[in-house]
């Protein structure tokens, strides 16, 4: 089976914790629908390692330029976004939405989605109101006050929400079958080993 690549943008000032337990899942095999269908794959604006917000350093896997559509595109947050450093992935973002590619985006880079358009006339959220009102978009009426919303091809999330980020990931691609699902999410979210028990009795 050809793997299906999910691009990861890197950047500097990437926030480490926004995306962890999407990417973890991603790659792991274990407890997959078909293990091993995803691979993450990172793509930076150039070919320049970047520094996270955690000081973790990554060397971007492929450039911008070499971005093809893939079976999702994540965009971490990050303090460039709101220095307007990432304007350039939008573009492609727009494209991939256009080649019905799902895009998830948390907490900055939702700020991102608001001043290319993209979250116009769609419902979606962020980590405020207020932070999408100052990009001057157009949706405002669609915010909902939520973690995360999921519309049509375009996942949103606050940055407080990166276990909801996944979940919202994981339904869209179909990694886990959802009883799977539902057991990894509430361990994660309550503490409850009785989830993990769940998992191991669904699968093996």
């Amino acid at each position: 089976m050809e793997k299906q690549i999910v691009h990861l943008f890197v950047f500097n000032t990437l926030a480490d914790w926004e995306t962890g337990y999407a990417v973890a899942g991603i790659n792991n095999p274990d407890m997959q629908k078909q293990p091993g269908q995803y691979q993450i794959q990172t793509v930076g604006l150039d070919a320049e390692p970047v520094a996270t917000i955690g000081g973790i350093t990554i060397l971007p896997d492929i450039t911008l330029d070499e971005l093809e559509p893939g079976a999702m595109l994540i965009l971490p947050g990050g303090e460039a976004w709101d220095r307007g450093e990432n304007s350039k992935i939008l573009e492609s973002t727009k494209a991939l939405l256009a080649a019905n590619i799902p895009v998830a985006a948390i907490c900055g880079a939702t700020a991102g989605l608001a001043r290319a358009g993209i979250l116009d006339d769609i419902p979606h959220t962020s980590n405020a109101p207020e932070y999408l009102q100052v990009t001057n978009y157009r949706g405002a009426a669609l915010y909902q006050n939520q973690p995360v919303v999921t519309s049509g091809n375009v996942i949103t999330a606050n940055s407080t929400a990166p276990l909801e980020f996944a979940y919202h990931i994981f339904k869209k691609l179909d990694l886990y079958e959802p009883p799977v699902l539902e057991a990894w999410y509430r361990l994660f979210k309550t503490g409850d080993a009785s989830y993990y028990f769940t998992l191991e009795q669904l699968t093996t």
